[in-house]
């Protein structure tokens, strides 16, 4: 869609639905809440407005949106801080170097990013040169990412590095301590562990990373 295209659908979408998230819940439900056939289409409803408020608030977004990725029935969310420029250009989560290494990590622990898998970030859109999220920032995207985890219902979800977790978990402890507990958001289980960018930077922390991926695998099974 060419981009006054998709600016003159945005504006008609807001005339006649307002700026609100919307989810249609009334739609067949299986064991874990809705249908897998209904949770693409909500998981395509609040990207859908996510993309209308953002582009609504600022017009000279210079990054790809890059939404989520895998199973929508998965068991397992695996959180990220906000895209880079390889899942910027791309539009997808966890590309380049950072993605092969996920993709090795979740192989040796039996899944692959599109089973039992759904993969996103708390920021959707890349940060002015690639600097942490802003408090303000994670507050204006974090509802959009619990729609996200309502819909797909996981059984667990692991957050990648120390500004995830403090976004989860509304704290400044050390990751490290973060590591050492099994937390709680909103009812949902939540593990903390190192973000891949920093195992590529720091190999050796990639055997303490694989103790939380070991415990991450046993807790699906249990």
């Amino acid at each position: 869609m060419e981009s006054s295209d998709k600016n003159r659908f945005i504006k008609q979408h807001i005339e006649l639905y307002g700026e609100e998230l919307f989810l249609n819940s009334s739609l067949p439900l299986t064991d874990k809440g809705f249908s897998k056939v209904s949770k693409k289409s909500l998981l395509s409803d609040v990207e859908t407005n996510l993309s209308i408020h953002f582009n609504q608030k600022n017009d000279d977004l210079n990054s790809k949106q890059v939404f989520g990725s895998g199973d929508s029935n998965a068991d397992l969310i695996i959180v990220g801080e906000s895209p880079r420029d390889y899942e910027s250009e791309s539009g997808k989560p966890f590309v380049g170097a950072s993605g092969k290494l996920l993709d090795k990590i979740l192989k040796a622990i039996g899944l692959t990013r599109n089973q039992n898998v759904y993969l996103t970030y708390i920021l959707k859109y890349k940060t002015l040169d690639n600097r942490d999220p802003l408090l303000s920032e994670i507050n204006e995207f974090l509802p959009f990412l619990i729609n996200q985890i309502e819909i797909i219902k996981p059984k667990i979800i692991v957050g990648l590095g120390k500004v995830v977790g403090k976004a989860f978990l509304d704290t400044d402890s050390k990751l490290e301590d973060m590591r050492n507990n099994i937390h709680d958001f909103n009812s949902y289980p939540l593990k903390i562990t190192y973000c891949l960018e920093t195992l590529l930077r720091d190999p050796s922390l990639k055997k303490y990373a694989w103790e939380d991926f070991q415990f991450i695998r046993d807790f699906l099974k249990s």
